[in-house]
């Protein structure tokens, strides 16, 4: 189901999709070819705003053109809110379970009603939760168990900080020990030599999908709970060499 985005943040990306499709000199028309829709159909989408995620990704992939860099054309920032917590916080988050379930729930949207439905407890527990999380300054406490967070919905954690020590273990056997063969889920593996300079882009690409992950959470957080889904995205890349070829490349080598 498309997902459509706020009218607020939709004529700011509209804008930005403007600015793109002036500099790559992309008419109305030949924008309508390539996303397969009529001229006065894609005139009457960005006139009005009424575009979803999945046109949007679209439009996107047609312009070649990320959504960082549409808000870069409209001096808009998603990331306002910082993406990596201080030691203090991470600690926190380490040293009780539950206490991360909250703010995970939280920055995503949830109400503090939401949070004790989903993990099975009473709201005056998860009340204690949200004035810990207030004391860390990761959400401002609002009235009816409501709260704004302070923080993006996608937060980097630390390389070697009590987040990754505390839960990286787990998540690796859980996410990735597990088959996907699930509609709805991608696992691509590919490994070949390339230049110093392929890494490079390569490892430029990862970071733009990986900004563009941050930004669609951030686009998403006010949607209710129905509408979403949990998703989680493995991004990486490193120089390595499988093991059974390892052997036959240092005879080569030799």
């Amino acid at each position: 189901m498309a997902i459509g985005i706020k009218n607020t943040m939709s004529m700011r990306i509209v804008n930005g999709l403007k600015l793109a499709m002036k500099a790559r000199r992309v008419t109305y028309g030949e924008l309508g070819r390539r996303i397969q829709l009529s001229e006065p159909s894609v005139k009457r989408i960005l006139s009005r705003g009424t575009l979803t995620i999945v046109r949007l990704d679209e439009i996107c992939s047609a312009l070649d053109i990320g959504l960082p860099e549409i808000l870069r054309l409209t001096g808009e920032q998603m990331g306002d809110s910082p993406d990596v917590l201080s030691l203090e916080q991470e600690r926190a988050l380490a040293e009780d379970p539950d206490l991360f379930a909250c703010f995970y729930l939280l920055a995503n949207g949830r109400s503090g009603r939401d949070v004790a439905r989903d993990v099975g407890t009473d709201e005056k527990t998860v009340r204690r939760w949200m004035a810990r999380l207030d004391d860390l300054h990761l959400i401002e406490m609002r009235p009816k168990l409501r709260a704004k967070t302070r923080v993006a919905s996608v937060v980097a954690w630390r390389t070697d900080g009590p987040l990754r020590r505390a839960y990286e273990r787990r998540i690796r056997r859980e996410f990735l020990d597990a088959a996907f063969d699930r509609h709805g889920e991608s696992l691509q593996f590919l490994s070949a030599e390339l230049s110093t300079a392929s890494y490079k882009v390569l490892l430029r690409k990862l970071e733009r999908l990986a900004a563009e992950f941050r930004d669609l959470a951030d686009l998403d957080r006010s949607l209710p709970a129905r509408e979403k889904q949990s998703v989680a995205a493995v991004l990486a890349a490193r120089s390595w060499v499988f093991s059974m070829f390892a052997k036959d490349r240092k005879n080569v080598a030799g």
